[in-house]
């Protein structure tokens, strides 16, 4: 999607130095701010409007906003993840459009889950780790509890895993799943 000429490379350049950063300061808060979320979206827009006529662009862009959100929406819902999360996912899909966005979803999913077994077993341990999840399997809400303030530095940063799964599918696009 970006390799091919210099504008595509510059325009990927911007899309991962502003999805790095909003790993990164994820991995530092937990919190990926609104203001990061809007210079995340608006060059999205530009960069589909660039590439295709105003219609075409506009459209290409607002139905990646729509897959993106409706991806991770439920999560956020069952307390899984947090809105600057699914935000920042869906600020994604206005670079990548519906089916690059699909792609980078179920890409992040992999990742994600990855990283939070790292995650589990890196912060609790093996055994109870091993415990969690095999109760997780029928009862999932616990999986949902909402962290104290002291709890919330062991949460996982899951913009890592997004940004990770957009990247994926920005830069290798149709080579991972789609």
């Amino acid at each position: 999607m970006f390799v091919g000429d210099d504008w595509g490379l510059a325009w990927g350049a911007v899309f991962t130095l502003l999805l790095v950063y909003a790993a990164y300061g994820d991995v530092r808060t937990r919190r990926i701010p609104n203001r990061l979320i809007i210079a995340v979206a608006l060059p999205g827009i530009l960069f589909s409007v660039a590439f295709a006529s105003v219609g075409p662009g506009l459209l290409h862009s607002v139905e990646g906003f729509g897959v993106g959100l409706l991806c991770w929406l439920p999560f956020y819902i069952a307390g899984w993840l947090g809105a600057g999360d699914v935000k920042l996912f869906a600020a994604a899909g206005l670079w990548l459009g519906p089916l690059r966005t699909l792609e980078a979803a179920v890409i992040a999913a992999l990742v994600g889950g990855v990283l939070a077994v790292v995650w589990m077993v890196v912060i609790y341990g093996m055994r109870r780790s091993a415990s969690t999840l095999s109760l997780a399997v029928s009862l999932p809400s616990i999986l949902a509890t909402t962290p104290s303030p002291e709890r919330a530095r062991r949460t996982l940063p899951y913009g890592v895993a997004l940004a990770i799964g957009a990247l994926s599918a920005g830069w290798l696009p149709g080579r991972w799943l789609l």
